[in-house]
């Protein structure tokens, strides 16, 4: 890849990150139904994707390793589990923007677990994810279908950030892809006992939507990032991975009328202008941090 290239498959890689939301608005299948595709077709993608594309060596997993897979599989399949449970209630627009608070909740938890200090930049990232998600929210109402919606996808948010850090600890030993591939084998397994009596009521074209979703939305765009961090500084990875939001809302917006208020655009600005600053002057995040993060995803 040349650095045009590289950044060329970076935005398309964000793109389709973003359109995850609108394929499983476009699924008329249960969250669990959509998880469990997403996770054997993303099983699928990736297996090809190392067979045919990938030079990366995966290394033999030693008993620590499957622990950590185990632990992330299960934060992954409750993360995407909420996250679409959230675009069924509340829509493309709230679902991604909630999940936009993950920044804010990895800042808090590296300071907690890791004892980490926190820096200016990242007090202000929370600070203004926490006023972007405040101005999200129509309404502080539990009676309401777009506050509950919003409280799924900042849990999917909680639970994205506790899986990434969790994916940082064992970048050091393990691919980005080979985690990526474990972790969507286990996702599978445990969504198979939930999804498997609603299989037979899915339809074909429900399907093609699973099947983009976890093909496009897992494998291709989580293959597109880790080639191009080998060309592209980790820093603007980082950035263009900020993007996903704005690709993701835009999309619903065109496809299913999803008109979001002065208001809900004011808080998304603030939370997406968060976490493209943060990411721009956090100068030491390293392309390991960011390739598992877009693994995690």
């Amino acid at each position: 890849m040349t650095p045009r290239t590289a950044l060329g498959a970076l935005h398309i890689g964000a793109l389709m990150f973003g359109l995850t939301g609108v394929f499983g608005k476009l699924a008329a299948a249960s969250p669990a139904v959509i998880v469990f595709g997403r996770a054997a077709f993303a099983v699928l993608a990736l297996a090809f994707f190392t067979r045919f594309a990938s030079n990366t060596r995966w290394q033999k997993l030693e008993a620590v390793d499957w622990r950590r897979l185990l632990l992330s599989g299960l934060l992954l399949a409750g993360h995407w589990v909420s996250f679409f449970i959230a675009v069924k209630v509340a829509g493309v627009a709230i679902a991604t923007l909630g999940f936009a608070s993950f920044p804010a909740f990895t800042v808090i938890l590296e300071g907690l677990i890791f004892r980490e200090r926190i820096r200016a930049n990242e007090i202000l990232l929370v600070v203004l994810v926490s006023i972007g998600l405040v101005l999200v929210t129509p309404a502080f109402d539990l009676a309401s279908g777009a506050t509950i919606g919003l409280l799924w996808a900042v849990g999917s948010g909680l639970l994205f950030a506790l899986l990434s850090l969790t994916n940082r600890a064992s970048s050091a030993r393990i691919a980005p892809v080979q985690a990526a591939l474990c972790q969507n084998v286990v996702v599978a397994l445990c969504l198979l006992p939930v999804a498997a009596p609603q299989l037979s009521e899915v339809r074909a074209l429900d399907w093609l939507w699973i099947g983009l979703l976890g093909v496009f939305c897992t494998g291709l765009a989580h293959s597109l990032f880790v080639a191009s961090l080998a060309v592209i500084k980790a820093r603007t990875a980082a950035v263009v991975f900020a993007l996903e939001p704005v690709y993701g809302i835009t999309v619903a917006w065109l496809l299913f009328n999803e008109n979001p208020t002065p208001r809900m655009l004011i808080g998304g600005v603030l939370i997406i202008v968060a976490i493209v600053v943060s990411s721009w002057l956090s100068g030491g995040v390293s392309k390991k941090t960011v390739a598992a993060e877009a693994a995690s995803h």
